[in-house]
């Protein structure tokens, strides 16, 4: 799940009650959290260079006609701008989240995942002076202390301490890009910067990609699972994200979270038949808890 906020217009409360928004809240969460049950199907036959490039280069191009229609935004120095963020809110951090699939269970990755609403609130009171008020600190000591719970965990008796820092690095990427994305991008059409930094990410993975390219035949379900995670977790849900920003705002659209890790352990208990545990579950209420303590702080 790639994180990003933009500058909208208030929104009226009428449209919070339009009945389209929960159920696209719904299905953004269920389709985000499907992305931890792909990414573990796919990330041992692909690798996590050449998954990421799919799922980049699919879901830029999925973007793209929104590029193209707004290309007269994109002058020729924001380029330089662009593969930062491309690499910090994307490249790397998918990169971490295929990585930790290839070792942890699917819910790990999407319970980290939740840590990002946190981060971003982190990030943007030291490096970009927004506020931060005693509520929403203690929420981000609760939802660290629901990271070390799962950190010190095992699954199936294995330690996923490594997973779960690579998915909180991930998360706090994530974070780092939300602040980049609204101090540099502020103005710039939604969709189409999601393109762009999309586009500039996988041509910097591509190197990469193509050194890594597996040499064993990838099965046709890994290659489902990765066409899947750029087509629809990527670039179709990013559409579905900003147009609930633009309805709701962007406050409300990020409850989203929520979901994500339900969705997530659901799908990889139903379908790969991956146990959820107690430390897993008492990570998940620690750090879903803190993140509502910090929405509703703000």
């Amino acid at each position: 799940m790639a994180q990003a906020t933009t500058t909208v217009d208030p929104i009226p409360q009428v449209a919070g009650r339009d009945w389209r928004t929960p159920l696209e809240l719904l299905a953004l969460g269920a389709i985000w959290g499907s992305s931890f049950l792909f990414m573990r199907i796919a990330a041992n036959p692909f690798g996590p260079f050449a998954l990421v490039e799919v799922r980049l280069a699919l879901g830029a191009l999925v973007l793209l006609p929104f590029l193209w229609r707004e290309r007269a935004h994109f002058r020729a120095g924001m380029w330089s701008r662009l593969a930062m963020i491309g690499a910090i809110n994307s490249a790397i951090p998918f990169l971490l989240f295929a990585w930790a699939a290839q070792r942890s269970p699917a819910a790990i990755g999407a319970i980290c995942n939740a840590m990002t609403v946190l981060f971003a609130a982190l990030v943007g009171f030291l490096f970009f002076g927004q506020k931060i008020g005693t509520r929403r600190s203690l929420a981000l000591l609760v939802g660290f202390v629901g990271v070390v719970v799962l950190a010190t965990s095992k699954a199936g008796g294995l330690s996923v301490g490594g997973a779960v820092v690579a998915g909180s690095t991930a998360a706090l990427l994530y974070g780092v890009g939300v602040n980049l994305v609204r101090k540099h991008l502020a103005g710039i059409p939604p969709a189409a910067a999601a393109a762009a930094t999309l586009g500039c990410a996988a041509l910097l993975v591509l190197p990469f990609a193509a050194t890594h390219w597996p040499t064993a035949r990838i099965p046709p379900g890994a290659w489902g699972a990765a066409i899947a995670i750029g087509v629809v977790c990527t670039g179709y849900a990013f559409l579905l994200y900003y147009r609930l920003i633009q309805r709701i705002g962007p406050a409300r659209a990020s409850t989203v979270t929520y979901l994500v890790p339900l969705f997530g352990a659901g799908f990889a208990w139903a379908f790969l038949g991956e146990p959820v545990t107690l430390a897993m579950l008492a990570a998940g209420v620690l750090i879903l808890g803190s993140v509502a303590a910090s929405q509703r702080a703000t």
